[in-house]
């Protein structure tokens, strides 16, 4: 019998002893300007994360023990979301059903599970009816029904009411406003209780592979190491989890899947993802204001025809007055001057919006990016050794604005192909990950291909000379007609950080100054999110070049990072000297949103995964 994955991971205290015994043989610390940099000596030193400068031509690394220990399981799952928890809570309940022995470790970067689940959300409860059937009785946080569907396109300064027709995606009948972190943690009980291990707070950093090339599990990530990539005496090396079949649930724009996709060219024959960010906040309001049920969504201004995105605003039914808000911009935009943020923020002085806050207290913000490319952009979802499930792939429902229902089903198919191998007697022997072809088949079978495929064209129709206004045309008339079964497929405008124009064929946005009261800055916003990182370790958001956001960013697009971080993260600073810029990264600002990963125009920046439990602590966004 192997340890159990609890002893082995919580055994880190034994680990840095043995550790410390080692730092002694370690170098003094080196300039890191003059040791790592391959840039030219007159650009600022940036990154100086392993990934870019590896540690075996670091000197300072000399002598250091970096074995790690592994530990084995049967299935191991990256992410405890909507679709991690689902899969693993499958697993449990067909292992139990049959008296079956199955160890499934599900690892969380978040410090506890939903600490870093953001969604509107409006959530169809289909997937969790086939998933846990008495869930009202098991008490889950389901406390808001939609009572009322309003949508509306708004001017500057009045809003156009647009009727929501059954049948139309938008319509939100029999489902329920929740706070999707509430609601995670929620399966994450449910999932223990079946005996599920799960693991906050770690990680992971890496995939591992057989030698012929199959998934073998993941590393977590190490810790203890300095800010200029040296390693401090609490150095730990982090641990190995092993197992059959490795699914990888981290969410949109996944660490590790971005890896997965080149090592075996699953985008090989889809189209880009593409992305939105959604920004949001959570509202204490008069309770005279509060319509519980209610779901309010527009699109239009602030926004111009050309740029997608739109507004939600739900009222929740939790005990007190509370209103979910926010703002989804999609991220193939064209002028670098656009600050989803500064939108946002000036959207809440809308003649229809104003009025419900007025006099209420923020309470709450955060900010992700989601998948907009649906059908197109589905890549290849199985492997040797590992699957995709989830939003890490692209499961979410464009149009519905909805992806926490095909991504728990996604994990759930999953589980039940996974099972029926590891049950398999012929596979009992086998020493490399086991390849599922299986889950693949059941998805182009289910209802989540039959959902994404009738909406596979509403997104890309809003590029069109019209814009947004040729977009509704298409989804209220096409739509309506062939109910998504129209004998042609349209193709996405390409890779979201394509998009951007230069700054010299574009205007400058001027944004009104935040009043305090309903609009606010973002450092302020920020500090609602909880986000705190350990200071003294290398910057998680990476850049391959550091010459290039000063060389390219700033001086052909006037460094939209600055903007498009809906954190604060990235700022342009004058050099010591005078003479000129350089970038710099606040990186314990990062919410972990990824927009900066998708949407830089030189594709320089790499996120990585912090240390663990790093990152926001969101209460149920």
């Amino acid at each position: 019998m192997f340890p159990t994955c609890r002893v082995s991971l919580q055994a880190r205290p034994c680990v840095r002893a043995l550790k410390a015994l080692r730092v002694e043989h370690r170098t003094s610390q080196l300039s890191s300007v003059r040791l790592l940099s391959s840039s030219p000596a007159v650009v600022p030193r940036i990154t100086t994360h392993y990934t870019v400068y590896p540690r075996d031509r670091d000197p300072r690394w000399e002598g250091v023990e970096m074995e790690r220990f592994a530990d084995e399981a049967d299935v191991v799952i990256v992410g405890g979301g909507p679709a991690g928890l689902s899969a693993a809570i499958r697993l449990k309940q067909l292992a139990n059903e049959q008296g079956t022995e199955l160890r499934v470790c599900v690892v969380e970067k978040a410090s506890q599970i939903g600490a870093h689940t953001l969604s509107g959300a409006c959530l169809e409860p289909s997937a969790l009816n086939e998933l846990i059937p008495d869930w009202k009785e098991r008490g889950a946080p389901l406390n808001t029904p939609v009572t009322e569907d309003k949508f509306g396109i708004l001017t500057k300064k009045f809003k156009i009411p647009v009727p929501i027709l059954p049948g139309l995606p938008m319509n939100n009948h029999g489902n329920y406003i929740v706070r999707l972190g509430h609601f995670v943690r929620w399966l994450g009980e449910q999932a223990e209780e079946l005996g599920v291990e799960l693991y906050p707070g770690y990680a992971a950093a890496e995939v591992l592979f057989h030698e012929d090339g199959s998934v073998k599990g993941i590393a977590t990530n190490d810790v203890g190491i300095a800010k200029d990539g040296s390693p401090k005496d609490v150095f730990e090396r982090g641990m190995e989890l092993h197992a059959k079949v490795t699914l990888f649930g981290e969410g949109c724009h996944g660490h590790l899947a971005k890896q997965l996709y080149k090592h075996f060219n699953l985008r090989e024959s889809c189209e880009p993802q593409t992305y939105a960010i959604g920004l949001k906040e959570v509202w204490l309001i008069d309770e005279k204001k509060w319509k519980p049920g209610r779901v309010e969504h527009t699109v239009g201004w602030p926004l111009d025809r050309n740029t997608y995105g739109g507004s939600f605003l739900y009222h929740l039914n939790e005990g007190e007055p509370l209103v979910a808000l926010g703002f989804v911009v999609g991220l193939d935009y064209q002028n670098p001057y656009l600050s989803p943020f500064r939108e946002f923020q000036r959207w809440k002085h809308h003649p229809s919006v104003a009025p419900t806050l007025e006099g209420g207290n923020r309470i709450a913000y955060g900010a992700r990016a989601l998948n907009e490319g649906g059908f197109q952009s589905l890549p290849k979802l199985t492997f040797p050794g590992g699957l995709l499930i989830g939003c890490s792939p692209g499961f979410m429902n464009v149009p519905k604005i909805k992806g926490t229902h095909t991504a728990m089903k996604s994990g759930m198919l999953a589980a039940e192909a996974i099972f029926q191998k590891l049950t398999n007697e012929d596979l009992h022997s086998e020493t490399a990950g086991i390849h599922v072809p299986e889950y693949e088949e059941s998805l182009r079978k289910s209802w989540i291909w039959k959902e994404l495929y009738s909406v596979r064209n509403i997104r890309p129709s809003f590029h069109n000379y019209l814009g947004l206004y040729g977009g509704m045309v298409y989804t209220g008339i096409f739509y309506w007609i062939f109910r998504g079964k129209e004998p042609w497929t349209l193709k996405h405008a390409g890779l979201d950080s394509a998009q951007l124009k230069p700054a010299k064929d574009c205007t400058p946005i001027e944004y009104p100054k935040p009043d305090g009261k309903l609009s606010f800055d973002l450092l302020s916003s920020v500090a609602l999110s909880g986000t705190n990182h350990e200071h003294d370790q290398p910057a998680h958001l990476t850049l391959k070049d550091d010459s290039i956001p000063v060389a390219k960013n700033l001086s052909m697009y006037d460094g939209p990072e600055q903007r498009f971080c809906p954190a604060g993260v990235y700022e342009y600073v004058p050099l010591e000297s005078g003479d000129g810029m350089r970038l710099q990264i606040n990186a314990q600002n990062c919410v972990h949103c990824k927009t900066c990963d998708i949407k830089d125009p030189s594709q320089n920046i790499n996120w990585v995964v912090p240390e663990g439990s790093g990152g926001p602590a969101y209460n149920g966004m």
